[in-house]
């Protein structure tokens, strides 16, 4: 299946801002791009590319003073599979575990492990380790949390998402990966697009999805705490150790966003042609 995808965002600067924004596709999902992905920006704004610590693209530029607008469209190929379901996959011993795995079992700036340790054993010490163990934990999660763009905050620690039993989709996936890494799972945090292909269509506009993916029997493998069902079409931008590693934009300056769409759907390629 090929999938449309892309964004219209826009910023007002205050001054000349310096800004990092994480919005290419992740390097592993480059070779099913069906039509070049590029990030359109004003003209004489030049930007430059390069790869973080994680492996994810990141565009430095300059944005003038005024009206800043960046965007994208593109069509990317995807087996049209939902998410995998491995129940046998084992959970690894920490002692195993590579060097590049270890990092995602410490605590982040919003993933606050030490806050909510206890709790995570108590409740899924009892449970088999492993695929078992962190689907408890996403059902737990899934069943807390009430969500709701209102109750969106860009500074909510796990702990706290989990005390006011509120949040978004980083909330899900912050609260998932802390209790999965409390119970010694690796676990990092992943944002990309998700479109409602195969489910019902929501009804609240299009954004970019928040979900997380655990470390078992040597891989890893995908898990969404707040959807809490294999989905379709995921298409990653970055992946980190919480939302402060994958931020779609980091300005060093006054810049606000004034507008934010974004498309994810299902489409033939002629459909597209015909639309560009």
């Amino acid at each position: 299946m090929k999938i449309r995808a892309g964004y219209d965002i826009a910023f007002e600067c205050a001054q000349n801002v310096t800004m990092v924004v994480l919005l290419s596709v992740h390097p592993s999902r480059e070779k099913d791009l069906v039509t070049p992905q590029r990030i359109e920006l004003p003209p004489g704004v030049a930007a430059r590319q390069g790869l973080d610590p994680f492996g994810n693209v990141w565009t430095r530029l300059l944005a003038p003073a005024g009206r800043l607008e960046i965007r994208t469209d593109f069509l990317i190929n995807d087996s049209g599979l939902p998410d995998e379901v491995a129940p046998g996959a084992q959970q690894c011993a920490v002692h195993d575990l590579p060097d590049d795995v270890l990092p995602f079992l410490y605590g982040s700036r919003y993933c606050d492990t030490q806050k909510l340790s206890d709790l995570a054993w108590s409740l899924f010490g009892p449970v088999i380790d492993g695929w078992e163990r962190v689907h408890a934990i996403c059902d737990y999660v899934h069943n807390r949390i009430q969500f709701g763009y209102h109750n969106a905050r860009c500074d909510r620690t796990a702990s706290e998402g989990h005390l006011e039993q509120a949040g978004v989709c980083r909330d899900f996936a912050h609260l998932a990966v802390t209790l999965c890494r409390c119970m010694n799972i690796p676990a990092r945090y992943c944002t990309g697009y998700l479109g409602d292909i195969g489910v019902p269509k929501d009804p609240a506009p299009m954004d970019f999805s928040a979900w997380f993916e655990v470390f078992l029997d040597g891989r890893w493998f995908t898990f969404d705490a707040r959807h809490n069902v294999p989905r379709i079409g995921r298409i990653v931008i970055a992946r980190g150790r919480d939302a402060a590693d994958v931020a779609i934009s980091t300005q060093f300056g006054n810049a606000w966003l004034t507008r934010f769409g974004v498309v994810t759907e299902e489409v033939e390629s002629r459909e597209y042609e015909a639309a560009a």
